[in-house]
């Protein structure tokens, strides 16, 4: 039986265009990938290629300068996230799509279950088993039980990256996007990530990943699609 993709991104371009100085700067250029549920597409290329540019297209936080990226949602419909809405965008994010960032965003003096329970509140879950969830997460990602009633202001780098992964990790969407999710971890945490990874596999998630360590790709990786950095482009938009 073939599986259709949940996602395709069809010649994706992004641009950044600098006003004050007449400069466009080309970010991705020419992008097609796709990803499927229950796989796990990895984005590789060098600095400069554009890898992060294009998880954030898909999730909006930019808007594309050319290409369609074509969700198929769960009650089935094919949506071009770079024409939706703003509002169809943050419905997706509350129920459907996931995005796990290098940098974790939460309120002051949240506890860091609830950080890591929030998007399950915003889904309806019940408190009580959004939090144990939560926890499970904590727990399999090894952040320390002491840790979780208190807020993730005051943690390490490598904390912060737990939580913000237990966050991902736990909403279980159906699709999640990952940003270097393994950055600022130690090898046994990383070992603990690729098990919680193989498990939403099992689960039908479909993830888009960028990582730095290849023998994590090797390893995860079910598709890869290779970028390189696009042409440079003058003041007046043309490629040089």
């Amino acid at each position: 039986m073939t599986v259709a993709p949940i996602l395709r991104v069809e010649n994706f371009s992004k641009s950044f265009v600098l006003h004050e100085q007449g400069k466009v700067i080309p970010s991705s250029s020419g992008v097609n990938l796709k990803v499927y549920p229950g796989r796990l597409t990895a984005l590789i290329g060098p600095t400069g290629a554009g890898k992060s540019t294009v998880l954030n297209g898909i999730y909006r936080t930019y808007l594309a300068t050319g290409g369609r990226i074509l969700y198929q949602s769960g009650a089935g419909e094919e949506i071009d996230l770079a024409q939706a809405d703003d509002h169809q965008i943050l419905a997706l994010r509350k129920t459907e799509i996931g995005f796990v960032t290098q940098f974790l965003h939460f309120l002051p003096r949240q506890k860091t279950e609830d950080v890591v329970a929030q998007p399950l509140y915003q889904q309806g879950v019940d408190r009580h088993e959004a939090r144990e969830r939560a926890r499970q997460t904590l727990s399999a990602l090894n952040l320390p039980k002491r840790l979780w009633s208190i807020s993730p202001a005051t943690f390490s780098g490598g904390e912060k990256q737990r939580v913000n992964l237990a966050r991902g990790l736990t909403a279980k969407p159906r699709l999640l996007l990952l940003d270097e999710p393994t950055a600022s971890l130690d090898p046994a945490t990383t070992q603990r990530v690729v098990e919680q990874i193989d498990k939403l596999k099992k689960e039908n998630v479909a993830m888009l990943a960028i990582f730095h360590q290849m023998h994590l790709v090797e390893q995860l990786a079910d598709e890869v699609v290779e970028l390189i950095p696009p042409p440079a482009e003058n003041g007046n938009g043309e490629t040089s």
